[in-house]
């Protein structure tokens, strides 16, 4: 078998990993000429099958470990951009008790009020997140095919009671 890479790889191995592909010419089968035997005949295409399923399934690896590296990549930049998204969020907070204070409240009872509300933002997402981990449960039907698997494979032969 002949190593290749895909269109997007360089001959020198740079590119994406080498995958087997299936030679166009056999030199054994032009020099042996037409008596190759059906069981040589059926011996080679069950090979060249198998290369083939090996190397469709090599592509699909590469092609999709590419996709998830720029997956990775976009996500950073969301992450970045949550990140400053809640670090000038302090600001806002600053401003609404400012304002707060120019309506006519005291200034700490301003910047007591907000940090108040801030508070009961905190325990509502809490509340919430806690309520989603809470429903989580164990993969029963899962657990279940297994058992049965098992035991069926542990149980072989034997009448069931």
């Amino acid at each position: 078998m002949t190593q290749v890479t895909s269109a997007h790889g360089k001959a020198d191995g740079s590119g994406l990993p080498q995958v087997p592909s299936i030679p166009l010419a056999d030199d054994r089968a032009t020099a042996a000429g037409a008596d190759q035997s059906i069981g040589a005949l059926v011996k080679d295409a069950t090979t060249h099958l198998s290369t083939l399923v090996r190397a469709e399934v090599e592509l699909a690896k590469s092609e999709v470990a590419k996709e998830v590296k720029k997956g990775i990549k976009g996500s950073i930049f969301f992450f970045i951009s949550l990140s400053v998204l809640l670090y000038s969020s302090i600001f806002f907070f600053f401003a609404l008790a400012e304002l707060l204070a120019d309506v006519g409240f005291k200034r700490s009872a301003a910047f007591g009020m907000v940090f108040g509300f801030m508070l009961v933002i905190v325990t509502l997402f809490a509340f919430l997140g806690w309520r989603k981990v809470k429903a989580i449960r164990a993969p029963e039907r899962t657990i279940t095919t297994v058992k049965d698997t098992a035991a069926a494979l542990t149980h072989r032969g034997e009448p069931k009671p």
